[in-house]
């Protein structure tokens, strides 16, 4: 009996130990896991930026001659520039901010003379001559320096001009795609206001909203002037400016709200490199930042446990780095198991059909820290230059079909040069 009893107490010990390690096994399979994606791009406000002078010996523009350059641009962007008028102490020729309007309210690019955009500028610091051949530069200083403003006619000192755009002739030519160039030629001879134009800056901003990030980039009425403005507008000097736009000048981009997926299985659910979009929703993704098309296919598809569609609560998309302030951030927590996989996608907003993904068949749930991102061109749409195109759904554009397989986004690509990818996108498992 005695035996019996211990016997029996083994065996139950060994069940009780048996069903204790299930248990433990059981509760070590599932997991809670943390996503966080964040959009980590330092942006700059201008999406394009350069110089333009005078083709003959000297790099100043004669009267006479003319000079051109070309840029890219989509709705609600417009192109601004600088000379200097170059018989005078400080003035300088400029559209009025923001600058020349590229497109009509219906998307269709102006073309031909825009002359009468352009405005002729007192940098108020320097007292000024009669204007001429004869100007001695840089001339007196003003005691005091006073507010860049228009010169309408006569200036304080009560010298005459005439309208600049009787002296500066502005045209624009389309070249499709959304290229522009603009020309601008030197018509003031024989004028009583004939003057030389001396090497220029240009500049073009990003829009988000349907407003231009920094509208002002080279000057700003009733305000002094700054940032290597009188560089130029007393000598002719456009290279402080330059190296000022050119620190202001690169990628700026949002990135849409963020597919993650929970699966088990061999094969990435939504994506191949070099296979033709699949017609799930991906599309909708890359193309217009919707994930909700391609959220709704997957989980109908077998291995797929669960989608999630991640918004920032305060402007939906991810807004990058902007004036000191934080880049948007998402996070989901997330119920694992053995053998799962994590997938993640997100527009690179201001382009026609880029994502950024997890490479391959995703990543391991099991991982923890920083996960490699990559950006595809979904093959949908003509690419055009990323973030300056009126072809671009998110710059109020409509994309140009195509039909290419999936390929990763070469860097530099043919319109512009992009960070690394984990200088725009992070995404962490906790």
């Amino acid at each position: 009996m005695k035996s019996f009893i211990l016997n029996l107490f083994t065996m139950l010990l060994v069940v009780s130990l048996f069903i204790a390690c299930t248990k433990m096994d059981d509760s070590s399979e599932m997991q809670n896991s943390n996503i966080t994606i964040e959009n980590v791009l330092n942006s700059k406000p201008l999406v394009q930026s350069g110089t333009f002078e005078g083709t003959g010996t000297a790099p100043v523009i004669f009267p006479g001659q003319s000079v051109s350059f070309s840029f890219y641009a989509g709705k609600n962007q417009a192109i601004t520039f600088a000379t200097m008028y170059g018989w005078s102490n400080d003035l300088f020729f400029a559209p009025s901010n923001p600058g020349i309007k590229l497109y009509t309210d219906d998307g269709t690019p102006i073309v031909g003379d825009v002359s009468s955009q352009i405005k002729l500028w007192d940098n108020g610091t320097r007292v000024n001559q009669k204007p001429g051949k004869d100007v001695m530069q840089p001339g007196e200083s003003e005691p005091t320096i006073r507010n860049i403003e228009e010169i309408n006619g006569t200036d304080r000192y009560g010298n005459t001009y005439l309208p600049a755009s009787q002296l500066m002739k502005v045209s624009l030519a389309y070249n499709g795609s959304s290229n522009f160039t603009l020309t601008i030629t030197n018509n003031s001879e024989g004028t009583m206001n004939e003057t030389p134009f001396s090497p220029g800056i240009w500049a073009i901003s990003y829009v988000a909203g349907g407003n231009q990030l920094l509208p002002n980039p080279i000057y700003t009425d009733g305000q002094e002037t700054a940032n290597g403005l009188t560089n130029l507008a007393e000598s002719g000097d456009n290279s402080v400016m330059s190296t000022y736009l050119t620190d202001l000048t690169g990628i700026f981009t949002p990135l849409s709200p963020v597919l993650v997926i929970v699966y088990n299985g061999s094969q990435n659910p939504f994506y191949e490199v070099d296979e033709y979009d699949r017609g799930e929703g991906l599309k909708e993704l890359a193309q217009m930042g919707n994930a909700e098309v391609l959220a709704a296919t997957l989980k109908q598809k077998s291995g797929v446990k669960a989608v999630y569609v991640l918004e920032d609560p305060a402007n939906k998309v991810l807004l990058p780095r902007m004036n000191g302030e934080e880049g948007g951030k998402v996070s989901q927590q997330l119920n694992i198991s053995a053998g799962d996989r994590i997938a993640v996608a997100t527009m690179y907003g201001f382009s026609n059909d880029w994502f950024f993904a997890t490479k391959g068949n995703g990543v391991d749930a099991s991982e923890k820290g920083d996960i490699s991102i990559s950006l595809f061109d979904n093959g949908t749409a003509v690419d055009q230059f990323p973030g300056a195109s009126i072809t671009q759904f998110n710059l109020d554009g409509s994309p140009l079909e195509e039909n290419n397989p999936i390929r990763s986004v070469p860097n530099p690509n043919s319109f512009t040069t992009l960070p690394a990818t984990n200088e725009i996108i992070k995404v962490t498992l906790h």
